[in-house]
Formats: structure tokens, sequence, C-alpha cells
């Protein structure tokens, strides 16, 4: 894989922790339990430093990272239907919205790892996806326990 080839998978990846910064924020904006709204921030924290270390990898091979999300990412990767909730709204909604974006950033993370990635990009986007599966079961998990 060519340098240009692993800036197009961090990219990717740059653009995902970005959508997920954003979903997470959102989404503690709307959470009454000040304990999923401590959460999501924790987790929106997460994706920045994510992206952060990922537009790093991005110029040491020689490549320019992507500075934003887009509002199609947004929607690709499920935080649409947070904005898109009318009236009432509660927080098992809102854990299977964060629960739907994680189901894309997996994919993201998936995808990324099929790519043959030079071993210290690997290491990196290994460890990330480790998290987004933990934010991923954690939100399962907590949406699981919180009745309609």
């Amino acid at each position: 894989m060519d340098n240009g080839d692993v800036v197009k998978v961090l990219n990717a990846l740059i653009d995902t922790c970005k959508d997920g910064e954003l979903g997470f924020r959102a989404a503690a904006q709307q959470v009454s339990s000040q304990e999923l709204k401590a959460l999501f921030l924790s987790i929106a924290n997460r994706c920045t430093s994510g992206h952060g270390e990922l537009q790093a990898l991005v110029q040491h091979v020689g490549g320019k990272a992507d500075d934003h999300g887009t509002a199609s990412e947004a929607i690709h990767r499920g935080w649409a239907g947070l904005k898109s909730m009318i009236g009432h709204v509660d927080d098992h909604a809102i854990l299977s919205e964060c629960e739907r974006g994680e189901d894309v950033a997996k994919k993201r993370y998936r995808e990324a790892l099929a790519a043959n990635l030079p071993p210290n990009v690997r290491v990196i986007v290994e460890r990330q996806n480790q998290d987004v599966i933990a934010n991923h079961d954690r939100i399962r998990d907590l949406r699981d326990a919180v009745s309609h």
C-alpha cells in the first residue's frame, strides 16, 4: 500500500472520529442522566484525541490530514437521527442512536484494518478499533438497562 492509500484510509477514520465527537457532544446535550452526559462527553473527548493521533500519522507519512467531518459523513454515521428527534427524547432513544453511530464506526475501522497498513499505523488503528468496540458494547449494555 503506498502512502497515498494510507492517507485515504486515515482521513476516512479522521472523519469518523470527528463525526463521533460531534455526535457524542450532541447526545450529551440531549440526555437527562448526568452519568450518561459525563460518559458521552468523555467519549467525545477520546474521539478528539483519536482524530489528532490520526492526523499526526497522516503528516508522518507525508500526507495532508482532513480537518473536517462532513454532513454526509455524519448522516452515514447515524448521528443525524439525534438531530431529527422532535419532542420528548428519552435516554433509551439517544443510546439507541449512539449505538447505531458506533455500528458505523466499527464498520469503518474493520474496513481500515482490512487494508495493508504499515505496522506503525496498524497498531494505532487496532487500538482505536478496540476503543470503538468497547464504546459500542458499553452503550448497548446501557441501552438495554434503560427502560423505555
